[in-house]
C-alpha cells in the first residue's frame, strides 16, 4: 500500500513545460523537469487529460482513449517520462475519464448516425427528456438541461456535463468491457493506477439495469488488481462522508472499491475555519470522519485543479468564505466555488506556510497541485477553472530553490519530515484538545511512535501546554529539544515528536 504515504503531485502536461516552443506544454517538457519533482519528494505524479480531445473542456472531452494528444507528444513520449518517473522512485497514474466522451468521438459519431447502429446504447437516449431535465446541471452559466436532442437521429441524449460530453451508458456490458481495455492498455504502458473523474456521476445516471451500480466498481478494482497488484484507484468523490465511504466497498472491514477518495468535506471545513480564524469547523470534520477500511485511505488537498468547490457548506458558511477569501463576484463560480489559488487567498506569506503544513500532517495521502510549491497565483482574465490552470511558474521556481526561506524550501522540508513520519500516515489519529479555539492540535500513534502538529489559525499569539504527554517533545521541523510549553505566533504551526525519556 504504497499510496498509504505517497506524495500526489497534480499536473497538466500541457501548461507544465514547453520543450519546443509551440506554446503548448508537452511530455518532452516534463521529462526535462522531472528532476525538480524529485527534488520536491514527489512519489507519485497525477497526469490530467493528455488524450486526443478538440479541447473544449481542457482535455476532459476526449475522442480516443488510446491516445497521446500529438500536440503534447507521442505514445513513445509518454512511456518514455513513466521510465525516467520509474528511475527516481515515482509512479504515474492518469485521469480515467469514463463517464462521458466528446461528441466527436467516433463511438458517438457511429451512436448518432441512426437509431440502429450497433454503437447506439453506448450511450443515453430518449424520445422526450424527463421532468426533472434541470435538475443537477453541473455548469449552469452554461446549460439549461441534463438532456440535449440530437436532430440528426430525433431523440435526447443525456449528458451531466457540457452538451459537447454525451454521458456513456455504463449500463450496457460492452461499455463497461470497453472501459477495462482502456485501464488495461495504460497499465501496460506503466500506469501504477488512476484518478477516476466524477465517480457519483459514473455510476448514478445510466446504471438502473445494474442490481447495484458498486458492483461494477468494484468489479473495476477487481480488474485493476488482477493487472497490478500495486494499482490504484483515487476516487473523486465529492459528497458527505456517510455517502463517500460507501465508494470504499466491502463490509468486512476491506475496502473492494477504490482504494482513496479525496476529502471534499475536511477540505470545505478548512476553509472555514481560516475564515474564522477558529479551528472549530475543521475539527468538527475531522471528528466526524469515518475511518475507512483497512485497505483504503482518505486523500488530502488543499487545492485542486477546478474551482474551490464549498457546495458542502451552508449558504451563510459559503459566504462567510466568499467574504474572506474571494469577495469580487468575478472571483466566484457557478455560486458555489471560488476560482482562486491558496496563495492569493490567504495573501500572507507565513498563513499559506501553515496551510500547507497542515496538509502534510492530517491524516491522509496529501496531494498537491502543479504551482502549489511555489507560490503560483490564479490570473482572472482566464475562463472559469482556466483561471488557476495557468502555465507553470519556473521562473519562481529558480528563484526560490537555494533561498531558505522560500515556500518551495518549506515545502521541500514538509515533505521530507512527513516521509519521515509514518505516524502521520498510518498512525490512529486523535484531536487534541486546546485552550484557544484559534489552535488545532492532534496527535498519531503507531507502534509506540507519537507525532503531534499544532497550527494557530489566527493573526495572533496562542499558547498549548503539552506537560501530559509522555516522554521529551523533540521539533520535527527543526530537530531541536522543545519545551512542552510552547507558544505559537500568528498562523505558527509545530511538529513534535514525543521521544521516550531514558
Amino acid at each position: 500500500m504504497w499510496w498509504k504515504n505517497a506524495v500526489v503531485y497534480c499536473l497538466d502536461v500541457e501548461t507544465f513545460h514547453d520543450s519546443d516552443g509551440d506554446g503548448y506544454g508537452d511530455f518532452r517538457g516534463l521529462i526535462d523537469k522531472i528532476d525538480h519533482l524529485h527534488e520536491l519528494g514527489v512519489t507519485c505524479l497525477w497526469l490530467m487529460p493528455f488524450y486526443p480531445t478538440p479541447d473544449r473542456d481542457d482535455g476532459y472531452d476526449i475522442t480516443d482513449f488510446y491516445g497521446v494528444d500529438p500536440r503534447l507528444g507521442t505514445l513513445g513520449d509518454f512511456v518514455e517520462l513513466v521510465r525516467t518517473a520509474r528511475d527516481r522512485g515515482m509512479r504515474v497514474i492518469a485521469d480515467l475519464v469514463v463517464n462521458h466522451t466528446s461528441d466527436k468521438h467516433p463511438w458517438f459519431e457511429q451512436s448518432r448516425s441512426s437509431r440502429d447502429n450497433p454503437r447506439r446504447d453506448w450511450y443515453v437516449w430518449r424520445d422526450e427528456p424527463p421532468a426533472d431535465a434541470e435538475q443537477g446541471v453541473v455548469f449552469p452559466d452554461q446549460e439549461t438541461s441534463l438532456w440535449e436532442r440530437d436532430e440528426q437521429s430525433g431523440q435526447y441524449f443525456l449528458h451531466r456535463f457540457y452538451k459537447h460530453q454525451p454521458d456513456l451508458n455504463v449500463a450496457n456490458p460492452k461499455v463497461r468491457d470497453e472501459i477495462a481495455r482502456v485501464m488495461g492498455f495504460w497499465m501496460e504502458l506503466g500506469l501504477s493506477g488512476f484518478r477516476v473523474d466524477a465517480v457519483p456521476f459514473l455510476l448514478e445516471a445510466p446504471v438502473q439495469d445494474l442490481p447495484d451500480p458498486h458492483d461494477y466498481l468494484c468489479d473495476l478494482r477487481a480488474f485493476l488488481s488482477r493487472r497490478n497488484g500495486e494499482g490504484v484507484l483515487l476516487g473523486e468523490v465529492n459528497l458527505p462522508y456517510v455517502d463517500a465511504m460507501k465508494f470504499f466497498g466491502g463490509s468486512d472491514g476491506v475496502g473492494d472499491e477504490l482504494h482513496m477518495c479525496f476529502d471534499f468535506i475536511g477540505m470545505q471545513q478548512m476553509y472555514l475555519s481560516l475564515a474564522r480564524k477558529d479551528a472549530g469547523p475543521l475539527i468538527h470534520a475531522l471528528r466526524e470522519r469515518p475511518q475507512p477500511p483497512r485497505d483504503c485511505h482518505w486523500a488530502t488537498f488543499v487545492r485542486n485543479h477546478d474551482e474551490l468547490i464549498l457546495d458542502k457548506l451552508t449558504e451563510p458558511e459559503r459566504q462567510e468564505v466568499f467574504a474572506a477569501f474571494g469577495p469580487d463576484e468575478d472571483m466566484q463560480l457557478y455560486g458555489r466555488g471560488l476560482r482562486r489559488r491558496l496563495p492569493s487567498m490567504m495573501d500572507d506569506p507565513q498563513r499559506t506556510k501553515m496551510v500547507y503544513s497542515l496538509l502534510f500532517s492530517l491524516p491522509g495521502t496529501p496531494v498537491l497541485f502543479y504551482g502549489e510549491e511555489v507560490g503560483m497565483t490564479e490570473d482572472l482574465s482566464q475562463d472559469d477553472r482556466l483561471a488557476v490552470r495557468t502555465p507553470m511558474w519556473w521562473d519562481a521556481a529558480d528563484e526560490q530553490k537555494y533561498d531558505p526561506e522560500s515556500l518551495l524550501t518549506w515545502v521541500r522540508l514538509l515533505v521530507e519530515r512527513y516521509r519521515e513520519c509514518p505516524e502521520l500516515a498510518w498512525g490512529r489519529f486523535q484531536v487534541i484538545d486546546t485552550p484557544e479555539p484559534s489552535l488545532f492540535a492532534h496527535r498519531c500513534d503507531i507502534d509506540g511512535g507519537t507525532v503531534i502538529a499544532v497550527h494557530n489559525f489566527a493573526d495572533a499569539e496562542a499558547g498549548l501546554d503539552l506537560s501530559d504527554v509522555d516522554g521529551e517533545l523533540i521539533d520535527v521541523l527543526s530537530g531541536q529539544p522543545t519545551s512542552p510549553k510552547i507558544t505559537l505566533e500568528p498562523y505558527g504551526c509545530r511538529w513534535l515528536r514525543a521521544r521516550p525519556v531514558g
